[in-house]
C-alpha cells in the first residue's frame, strides 16, 4: 500500500500559532502594538512628503535631494549610534528618539497647515529626522532581542516586525492619498505626530527583567574598530551587509520616483499614488507573513539571491507598465522580493551575531540599508531627470538582479561559515526544514 501525505485537520490552527508565537511575550506585544500605530502615521508622512515636494517644485531632482537630506545622517552617524546601542539602555534611547520624531512631524504639520512651508523648511526638518533615525534604527533593531526570552523565537519576532511595518505600508499610503486629495498634506503630518503617543506609551510600559548592565566606558574608536572587524571578518554578515549596501544604493531608491511615475506615466494624482503604494504593501506583507511561518533562520540565506531576482524582475516590469493595474501588479511583485530579501538578511544577521556586538553590527546594517540610500536617492533623481522615471526604475531592476547574482556566487561560503553558529545554537537547516514540513503534513492511517 502507498503512503500518502494529507493536511492535518488542525494544521491551520497550528500554523497560526507558529506565525504568532512571539506574541506570548508581554514586552513584545506592547512594542508591536505601539509601533504598529506609529508606523501607519510614518507611511502617511512618507507619501505626503513626496507629493508635497513635487507639488511645490515639480522637480524629480529635488525629490532625490530631500531623500538625501533625510538619510545622509545615518551614513555619517551609524557607527557612533551602534556604539551607543551597545553601551546604553536601548529603551531610553528609543524614548528620546521617538519623542524627537514626534516633534519633527508636528512642526512640519504646523508649517504646512498654516501655509508657511517652503522647500528650505522641508530640507531642514528632513535632515533633523535623519539625525534622529541615525540613533533610532540601530537601537530599535537591537531592542527586539531584549523583548523575546528564547533565542529560537527571535526569527519569528523579526518577521512579525516586518509584517507590522508592511501592514502599515498597506494602510498608511491609502489613507494619505485620500487625505491629501481632500484636506491636503498637513493633516498627514499632524496625524503622524499624534501617532507617536502610542509608541511612547508602549515603550514606557515595557519592563525588561535582568536588564544587561552597562559596560565600562571605553574609547569610542576602540569599540567601533572591534565592531568593524567582527562585522567584516565573518563572511555571512559581511556579504549580507555588502548586498544590502548595493541594493540600497541602486534599487530601493525607486520609491522616491513614485510621485513622478504616477503623475507623468499613469496620469494620476495623490489617490493613485496612495493606492499604488498600498499595492506595494500587499506584496511586502505577504512576504513578511511567509517568513514569519518559518521555525528558524537556518537556510534563509539561500532565499536571499532568489528574492533579489524577484525584486529586480518586478522593477523591470514596473518600468514598462502604462496602466494602474499592470503597475500595481508589478510593484507588488517587486515589494514581495524586496521584503523577502531585506527581512531574510535582517533575520540571518540577528541570529548569527554575538549579543555583545549586536548594536554595532546593526549600526552597519543601518549604514548599508539606510546610509547608502541618500546617495541612491540622488542618483535616482538625477537619472530620472535625464532619462525619465521609467528608464531609471528599469536600471534599478537590472542592478538588483546583478547584486543577487554576486551574492549567489558567495552563497556556498556563507552557508559553510554560518553552519557552526546554527549548530552551536541548536539549529540545523535540515532539521528546521523538516519541522516546517511536519507542521503542515502528517501521515494518515493506511488505506
Amino acid at each position: 500500500m502507498t503512503t500518502r501525505y494529507a493536511p492535518h485537520p488542525a494544521g491551520n490552527s497550528s500554523k497560526i500559532s507558529l506565525i504568532l508565537r512571539a506574541f506570548k511575550y508581554r514586552n513584545y506585544r506592547l512594542f508591536f502594538s505601539g509601533q504598529g500605530i506609529s508606523l501607519i502615521g510614518t507611511w502617511m508622512q512618507n507619501v505626503a512628503m513626496g507629493w508635497l515636494v513635487y507639488r511645490l517644485t515639480g522637480s524629480a531632482m529635488l525629490l532625490g535631494v530631500v531623500g538625501f537630506t533625510a538619510q545622509f545622517p545615518t551614513f555619517v552617524l551609524s557607527p557612533l549610534a551602534g556604539v551607543a546601542a551597545d553601551r546604553y539602555d536601548r529603551r531610553k534611547i528609543l524614548l528620546i528618539t521617538q519623542a524627537l520624531a514626534m516633534a519633527q512631524a508636528l512642526t512640519l504639520a504646523f508649517l504646512v497647515i498654516t501655509g508657511r512651508v517652503e522647500v528650505r523648511h522641508i530640507l531642514a526638518l528632513s535632515f533633523f529626522l535623519g539625525l534622529v533615525n541615525a540613533f533610532d534604527i540601530p537601537a530599535r533593531q537591537a531592542f527586539v532581542v531584549d523583548l523575546v526570552e528564547k533565542k529560537e523565537d527571535l526569527a519569528n519576532a523579526i518577521a512579525l516586525n516586518s509584517s507590522m511595518f508592511n501592514a502599515a505600508r498597506l494602510l498608511g499610503p491609502s489613507i494619505a492619498g485620500i487625505l491629501i486629495s481632500v484636506v491636503g498634506e498637513g493633516m498627514c503630518f499632524l496625524l503622524n505626530g499624534l501617532s507617536y503617543a502610542a509608541v511612547l506609551r508602549s515603550l514606557w510600559a515595557i519592563n525588561i527583567r535582568g536588564r544587561r548592565k552597562e559596560r565600562p566606558l571605553e574609547p569610542v574608536l576602540k569599540r567601533f574598530k572591534e565592531g568593524f572587524n567582527y562585522t567584516f571578518g565573518f563572511a555571512p554578515i559581511k556579504f549580507i551587509i555588502l548586498l544590502l549596501a548595493l541594493a540600497s544604493l541602486t534599487a530601493m531608491p525607486y520609491v522616491v520616483l513614485m510621485p513622478v511615475f504616477v503623475k507623468e506615466v499613469l496620469r494620476g494624482g495623490p489617490r493613485t499614488l496612495g493606492f499604488l503604494m498600498a499595492c506595494s504593501g500587499i506584496g511586502a506583507l505577504t512576504a513578511a507573513l511567509t517568513l514569519a511561518s518559518r521555525r528558524s533562520a537556518a537556510g534563509l540565506e539561500s532565499r536571499i539571491p532568489a528574492a533579489g531576482c524577484v525584486f529586480g524582475i518586478g522593477l523591470i516590469g514596473l518600468s514598462t507598465a502604462d496602466s494602474f493595474p499592470s503597475a500595481a501588479a508589478c510593484i507588488a511583485v517587486a515589494s514581495f522580493g524586496m521584503i523577502t530579501q531585506m527581512a531574510s538578511c535582517n533575520t540571518v544577521i540577528q541570529t548569527l551575531v554575538d549579543d555583545d556586538k549586536r548594536g554595532r553590527v546593526m549600526a552597519f546594517y543601518a549604514l548599508a540599508f539606510m546610509g547608502m540610500a541618500p546617495f541612491g536617492s540622488l542618483l535616482s533623481g538625477w537619472a530620472a531627470s535625464r532619462v525619465g522615471a521609467p528608464h531609471a526604475i528599469m536600471m534599478s531592476g537590472f542592478l538588483a538582479i546583478a547584486g543577487a547574482m554576486a551574492f549567489l556566487s558567495r552563497l556556498r561560503e556563507v552557508r559553510e561559515k554560518a553552519r557552526p553558529v546554527y549548530e552551536r545554537l541548536g539549529i540545523s537547516a535540515k532539521i528546521a526544514e523538516g519541522l516546517e514540513a511536519a507542521s503542515e503534513l502528517t501521515v494518515p492511517p493506511e488505506d
